[in-house]
Parts: structure tokens; C-alpha cells; sequence
């Protein structure tokens, strides 16, 4: 493919990570101002328009009313109130419907036009199907809190969440892979690079772990709990860790076990990160600028993240500290993905 269609088709997946970063971070202000259940029907094409008129919004408020959310925690707001919260999730929907058009029409565009052969056809096709799993999640995430419940389902919330950073990967790998002039030597680097890669992998998978439980958190309010650190309830281990039945249940429902694992991991990534760091600065071939780079924009994202997520903690989960933490989650993976890429091609090179 020549440079010029290679650089077109990148910038319309960054532009699609973008919309995806942007999306996450408006998920989770909409999680964080329990907004989320603020519109009780899917309607993905008359949903585009919001309540017109007083008689509309009466409506939809009448329509929130039905369901556990407000019997349960707001039988006391007013319609204002309703509003704000409406609007939070209407604009989580819109961007959503954003997405989906800012991907589907330059796809066709490029399509009729012959960018797109067999392997990246494929790729994008996935992206398409992820992006249709994603708006079904979030469907069946909002329909686990209006049945018996007053929140969602948080197992659903991180599938949802995960989703997300699976589309915003996917988006992120495809533009590296066409970005023209994007060349990694392999030869005797290929020794060191297997090593690290095998530690970035790991690394990945228990980013993941702790996203999840990141999700978990959000989902049970567990941040509003043992807002001390680094204790908890003046110990190292909370009270109660396991005192549900059967005890692995402690790991997916205990807010004292799913706090405690999400604040436990990041040393467990710290001490990785640090690793990578002095691997990548050891003088072997292959350690070099853009990977010793990469190294030290892990760490420090790791480090950035963390006093987050505790200034997030002792501050009793402050909306726009929370939703700065979630965002950073996403550019830290953004920043181990790009590492993963730049080994990925020097085993290519190899």
C-alpha cells in the first residue's frame, strides 16, 4: 500500500482511539454521578433525540421512577436533578452513535475505493463486531439494574470496561502496523527482545487483573470504604476478607477483598515496571533509544496512576480525580501496547 493511503487509514484509527479514550472517560463520570440508569430504554435510533418540552421530560422522569434506582436511593428528586443525570448518560449514548458513524462511513469510503485488502479487511471487520458487542454490553449492563437492583450488575460493568480497551488496542495496534516508515531492526536484538516480551506480556495480564478490579471497585462503591492508606481499618488486610461463602466469592463481591486486591497489584506492576526499566538499560543489543523510551514512559505512568488512584481513595472518590484516574488506566495500556508493538515488530524483523 503506498505511504499516502497508509497515513489516511492511521489517522482515521487514531481518531477512532480518540472517540474511544473520550468515550471511556465520559463512562466513567456517567458511572461516578450514577447516571447510568437515567435512561431506562434502548432505542438506538430514536435514542439520538433527547426529551423536547415539558411534557416529554415528565415522561422519561415517569419512566425512571418505575425502577429500583429511584425508589430505593432518589425518591426525593426533582425533575432538575433528573436532568443533569439524564444528560450524562445521553451524552455517553451519543458519543457512542458518534463512534459507530465516524467508523463506518470512512470505512466504506475506503472500501469503494480499494484500501482494504484481505488481512486488514479482517481486522477491521473484528473491530466492527467488537464495536456491536460493546453496544450490546452496555445495554445488558443498564437492564442488571433495572430489575431487582438499584446499580448494574459490576461483573457486566467490566466486561463493558474491558471491551473498551480492547477496541481502543485494536485501534492503536492497526495504526501502528500502517504508520508508514515505522521500521524496527530485528538480528542479534531478537535475543533480548524475546526475554522482554515475555515480561511485557505478563505485565498485560495483570494490567488487566487490575482493570477489572478497578471495574469491580466502581461497581460496589468499594472506593467509599477503608478510605486510609496504605492500611486498611489500621491493618494490612481488611476486616471480613473472607467471610462470604463460598470463599471465592470474596474475590468477585467482598468490597474489602476487591479493594484490597486493586490497591495490592500496583506494587506487583511497580516492581515490574522497574525491572523492565534496568532490562532496557542494560547495554545488550536491541535496548535501545525508543525501547529505554518506552521504559521510562511505563514506569512513570505506573507511578502517575497509582498516586491517583490513592488521592482518588483518601479523598473520598471526588468525580473529576476518579474519572482522571480511569483515563490514566487507558494511557498507561496505551503505553504498554506501544512497547508490545515496537518488540512485536522487532521479532518480525528477526
Amino acid at each position: 500500500m503506498s505511504p499516502p493511503r497508509r497515513r489516511r487509514l492511521t489517522w482515521w484509527l487514531l481518531s477512532g482511539a480518540v472517540l474511544t479514550f473520550a468515550m471511556l472517560v465520559v463512562g466513567g463520570i456517567t458511572r461516578l454521578t450514577q447516571s447510568g440508569l437515567s435512561i431506562v430504554e434502548w432505542a438506538p435510533l430514536m435514542g439520538v433525540f433527547p426529551p423536547v418540552g415539558e411534557a416529554q421530560w415528565q415522561a422519561a422522569f415517569d419512566a425512571y421512577k418505575r425502577f429500583p434506582e429511584y425508589q430505593q436511593l432518589r425518591p426525593d428528586m426533582t425533575l432538575a436533578e433528573y436532568r443533569f443525570i439524564f444528560y450524562w448518560e445521553y451524552a455517553h449514548r451519543l458519543l457512542a452513535r458518534a463512534i459507530g458513524v465516524v467508523f463506518l462511513v470512512p470505512f466504506l469510503a475506503f472500501l469503494a475505493r480499494g484500501y482494504l485488502r484481505r488481512p486488514l479487511l479482517l481486522r477491521l471487520l473484528l473491530l466492527f463486531g467488537l464495536g456491536a458487542l460493546q453496544g450490546l454490553m452496555g445495554w445488558l449492563m443498564v437492564a442488571s439494574g433495572l430489575v431487582d437492583r438499584p446499580s448494574v450488575a459490576h461483573e457486566r460493568l467490566a466486561a463493558h470496561l474491558l471491551l473498551a480497551f480492547t477496541i481502543f488496542g485494536v485501534c492503536l495496534w492497526t495504526a501502528a502496523d500502517l504508520w508508514p516508515g515505522l521500521v524496527v531492526r530485528g538480528g542479534d536484538a531478537w535475543r533480548w527482545t524475546r526475554r522482554t516480551r515475555a515480561w511485557l506480556v505478563v505485565f498485560g495480564v495483570l494490567l488487566v487483573v487490575q482493570v477489572t478490579y478497578g471495574a469491580f471497585v466502581a461497581g460496589l462503591d468499594a472506593g467509599l470504604a477503608f478510605n486510609t492508606w496504605p492500611r486498611m481499618a489500621g491493618g494490612w488486610l481488611p476486616p471480613g476478607a473472607w467471610r462470604l461463602e463460598p470463599p471465592l466469592r470474596n474475590l468477585l463481591d467482598n468490597i474489602a477483598t476487591v479493594q484490597w486486591l486493586h490497591r495490592t497489584l500496583p506494587a506487583l506492576l511497580l516492581v515490574m515496571a522497574l525491572c523492565l526499566l534496568i532490562a532496557a538499560w542494560r547495554p545488550v543489543a536491541g535496548a535501545g533509544g525508543r525501547n529505554r523510551a518506552l521504559a521510562v514512559a511505563l514506569l512513570v505512568a505506573i507511578l502517575v496512576q497509582a498516586g491517583l488512584g490513592i488521592a482518588t481513595l483518601l479523598a473520598f472518590v471526588p468525580v473529576w480525580l476518579a474519572a482522571m484516574h480511569q483515563a490514566m488506566a487507558l494511557l498507561l495500556f496505551g503505553v504498554w501496547l506501544a512497547w508490545s508493538h515496537t518488540l512485536s515488530r522487532a521479532r518480525l524483523a528477526a
